[in-house]
C-alpha cells in the first residue's frame, strides 16, 4: 500500500509525523494508565467540543465514530472521523478528489507509509474530557494545515 503522491507531499509539508508524535508522546499510556483512562464517553460533550472548533459533528451509531460534515473545496472533499475507544483516540482523514478516494486511513498508518512499515506511533490516550479537547484542537489545526497544503 502506498500513499497518493499529493497526499504524501501535503503530509510531509505539514510535518505530520513529528506533530503526531508530539501528541502521542504527550498523551501516552504512562501518563494515563489503563485504570485511569476515559472509557465511557459522553457523546454530547464530544459533539460540543467538535462544534466549538467550527465543525458540524455527527455520530455514526452503527460504526461508533464521530465525524464532521464533509467539506467540498474545489475538486477536493474533506472529512474527518474520530474514534474514541478504550481510552484511545484514533483519527482518520478522508480525502476525495473528484469523488475518487485518495485517503481514508487512520493516522497511525501515515507514519508507516511515509517512513517505514515498522514505524509505529501509539494512539493518544485519554483520561479526561480536557485531554479530548486538547487532542482535538491540535488535530483540527493539523487538518486545516493539511487541507491548505493539499490545495497548493
Amino acid at each position: 500500500m502506498e500513499l497518493n503522491s499529493k497526499i504524501k507531499c501535503a503530509l510531509q509539508e505539514i510535518d505530520f509525523v513529528n506533530r503526531y508524535e508530539k501528541i502521542a508522546e504527550e498523551y501516552n499510556a504512562n501518563r494515563t494508565p489503563s485504570n485511569d483512562r476515559l472509557v465511557h464517553i459522553d457523546g454530547e460533550e464530544v459533539m460540543e467540543t467538535i462544534a466549538s472548533l467550527g465543525y458540524q459533528p455527527s455520530f455514526d451509531a452503527k460504526e461508533k465514530f464521530y465525524k464532521i460534515k464533509e467539506e467540498k473545496n474545489g475538486e477536493f472533499t474533506f472529512g474527518f472521523h474520530i474514534i474514541l475507544r478504550d481510552g484511545n483516540v484514533d483519527l482518520v482523514w478522508i480525502v476525495k478528489e473528484n469523488k475518487e478516494l485518495l485517503l481514508g486511513l487512520p493516522w497511525s498508518l501515515y507514519s508507516r507509509l511515509l517512513i517505514n512499515p515498522d514505524y509505529k506511533i501509539s494512539y493518544p490516550v485519554i483520561g479526561s474530557y480536557e485531554d479530548i479537547d486538547d487532542i482535538l484542537e491540535k488535530a483540527f489545526t493539523m487538518f486545516e494545515d493539511f487541507k491548505q497544503a493539499l490545495r497548493k
